[in-house]
């Protein structure tokens, strides 16, 4: 097996774990925002001397930043004449129900390059109007004269026919422009959603290109393929699993979730290995918290958003809000403490790391003495602790409180903010998190985990032994993974299950090909196929597995979600899905087999305060912890990547992979 690298590339850190003949070796450093390639190339160099000796498997936030802080490519819209608004109008939902001043959503295609062409196909495909090929030439160059830098074709029911949208764009690419299509994005029904989901992949494809551009051609030398031989480079996809950097350049909208989806898949990876089949993964980074369930198997979804627009590919169900480590805490104007999500991020970060004036997530844990100044980063940063106080009087001033109770208010403000979140994927999808245990990783999640639980009343919690960098080890247990659908809309009756096989038969070639091209042979890869089921007249569906017994369980998972279900109404099937996964080889994760417990002896025992209250603070080294090795807390764990925080009350112990579980 090829020496293999996980780079997740996030606001305040970069990670990284080398899968080489050293077995596992991580290593974790400030992220370089105003050119992310920086930071990868040094960490690669510290790790392996060389830039070009190793795969690399990459997990980036550059489409997501893109869209959100709308910095992404001057995107042409061309759509079938009369429904050039139909993104502009989307599905009429309101963002705040009883706020009639609220602003519209700043579309992402401005209104002088929404263009109509006039065509028509009717919901079956047949041509009704056909195209005229000197109204697309005059589009053409009214594109170039305003400035496009990439055209978005989407037309009605392109789905069912794609011959339009084809012709279109091979005459806008005839005159030298580049153009993402609708059916080749997302062949699905709902013209919202698939030209929401087209428009955000052109918008972010042309600047993903160039930054994959440059990384590769420092990684590599160069673009590669499969047949090429030499380190490559592959990226994570927001359904959890990666794809070839080519790939990833033609559809840059599939890796808008692409670290999160890596986390969850490490968590899944850590969760079962240590015995854990149901969990709820708990990545809190320096910028933002991701939260997912893992009910023996990995949530995955098509109604995801990105920023205010809808994306409708197959993604991992996570739940994210703007609480990290580098939340900034602030006063708004009611005189309210709040906390994030605004973040101090890389540069300058938390007031501790010697720059920031703002106080943060991470400077509050200081104050409550629940980090150790002399082992963050396992000693290889220093923490500016006067800086961190001046900060915080400043701020206690205002407030007209004791520094420990500010501290102590901007932890419990953080902690209601992930707790809600971790009530979106269970409570709100029918699920009791006291059924789950509490897998708790990024650099800040072990420092929280503990009394987030506590308040959900689950007994569990599980700290992986590399918590700082588990969505870089996610990358390196991550499948190559290609994603197929096409909508059928007919009656569940009038379809029988070789009815449906065919229906993805064309999916399932496409996509046993396409890994074949990447090297998978047969017997290395498994191929799921999937169907969208809903009762007639509802307006969305639930996907399940298809086989016999679709229709039972599909009654079943709609009385779970919706607390009703009726097995005399008719159904119908919306889509059939295939995906299909190219097996890679997976790194063994370190276990040593525990023969009894012992009694972990402190390095240190400073102040701490809980609940108000002082309290002394046991302070371990994670690498002087062997397997066996128990404690009750309140304690605190530093290690290289990430601290854990052990509540009063509970106690901890390490398995045999090194893991912190800690239990009330």
């Amino acid at each position: 097996m090829r020496s293999r690298l996980g780079i997740d590339t996030g606001g305040t850190f970069t990670d990284f774990v080398h899968l080489g003949p050293r077995g596992l070796v991580v290593h974790k450093q400030r992220s370089t925002p105003d050119d992310p390639s920086r930071s990868i190339l040094g960490g690669i160099r510290h790790l392996t001397g060389d830039a070009a000796a190793v795969d690399v498997v990459h997990g980036s936030t550059v489409a997501t930043n893109a869209v959100l802080e709308r910095k992404g490519a001057r995107v042409a819209l061309v759509a079938t004449k009369g429904f050039e608004d139909v993104l502009k109008i989307g599905r009429q939902t309101r963002p705040e129900l009883y706020n009639v001043f609220v602003a519209p959503r700043p579309p992402l295609v401005e209104p002088d390059l929404t263009f109509g062409v006039t065509e028509r196909l009717d919901a079956s495909g047949a041509v009704l109007q056909s195209l005229d090929e000197e109204e697309v030439d005059g589009l053409a160059r009214l594109i170039h004269d305003r400035g496009a830098t990439i055209v978005a074709v989407c037309l009605l029911h392109s789905y069912a026919n794609p011959a339009h949208e084809q012709q279109v764009a091979a005459w806008l690419r005839q005159s030298g422009l580049t153009v993402c299509s609708s059916h080749e994005v997302l062949p699905e029904y709902r013209e919202f959603e698939r030209w929401s989901t087209t428009v955000v992949n052109a918008y972010v494809t042309p600047l993903m290109n160039k930054y994959l551009g440059t990384l590769e051609q420092a990684l590599t030398g160069g673009p590669q393929d499969s047949r090429t031989p030499g380190p490559r480079l592959s990226i994570m996809q927001s359904n959890g699993g990666c794809i070839s950097a080519g790939a990833a350049r033609a559809q840059a909208v599939r890796t808008v979730l692409s670290g999160p989806a890596a986390g969850v898949v490490g968590a899944s990876a850590v969760a079962h290995a240590a015995g854990f089949a149901r969990v709820i993964s708990f990545d809190m980074g320096g910028t933002s918290t991701d939260v997912s369930l893992i009910n023996d198997e990995i949530g995955r979804t098509t109604d995801s958003k990105v920023g205010d627009f809808p994306v409708r590919l197959p993604v991992i169900d996570i739940h994210t809000v703007g609480a990290g480590g580098g939340s900034i805490a602030y006063l708004d104007t009611g005189g309210a403490l709040r906390v994030g999500p605004r973040s101090a991020g890389a540069n300058p970060g938390p007031a501790c790391y010697g720059v920031g004036e703002d106080l943060t997530v991470t400077d509050a844990n200081l104050l409550l003495g629940r980090l150790d100044p002399e082992y963050f980063l396992g000693g290889r940063m220093a923490i500016d602790v006067p800086r961190t106080q001046r900060v915080a009087n400043a701020l206690a001033k205002q407030m007209k409180l004791p520094v420990p109770d500010l501290a102590e208010g901007i932890v419990r403000v953080a902690n209601a903010n992930m707790e809600r979140a971790i009530r979106v994927v269970s409570v709100e999808r029918g699920h009791d998190p006291r059924d789950f245990a509490l897998l708790a990783f990024g650099g800040a999640g072990g420092m929280h985990a503990c009394e987030i639980a506590q308040q959900l009343q689950m007994s569990t919690v599980i700290i992986p032994r590399h918590a700082g960098v588990l969505s870089a080890l996610g990358m390196l247990v991550a499948d190559v993974t290609k994603d197929y659908s096409a909508s059928v809309l007919k009656p569940s009756a009038s379809l029988t299950m070789r009815d449906l096989e065919s229906a993805c038969a064309p999916l399932v070639a496409a996509a046993r090909a396409e890994l074949q091209s990447e090297g998978f042979a047969p017997k290395r890869q498994v191929i799921t196929r999937s169907v969208d089921v809903r009762y007639v007249g509802q307006s969305f569906e639930i996907t399940l597995p298809l086989g016999p017994g679709c229709r039972e369980a599909f009654d079943r998972q709609h009385g779970k979600t919706y607390g009703y279900s009726n097995p005399a109404r008719a159904t119908e099937v919306v889509n059939v899905r295939v995906s299909a996964a190219g097996v890679t080889d997976k790194p063994a994760l370190p276990f040593v087999k525990v023969r009894g417990t012992t009694k972990a002896r402190p390095s240190a025992v400073r102040p701490g305060r809980f609940g108000g209250k002082n309290a002394p603070l046991a302070f371990f080294r994670w690498d002087d912890l062997a397997p066996g090795a128990a404690a009750a807390g309140p304690a605190v764990i530093a290690g290289g990547e990430a601290t854990v925080v052990v509540s009063p009350g509970w106690k901890f112990k390490v398995d045999g992979h090194g893991n912190v579980v800690a239990k009330q």
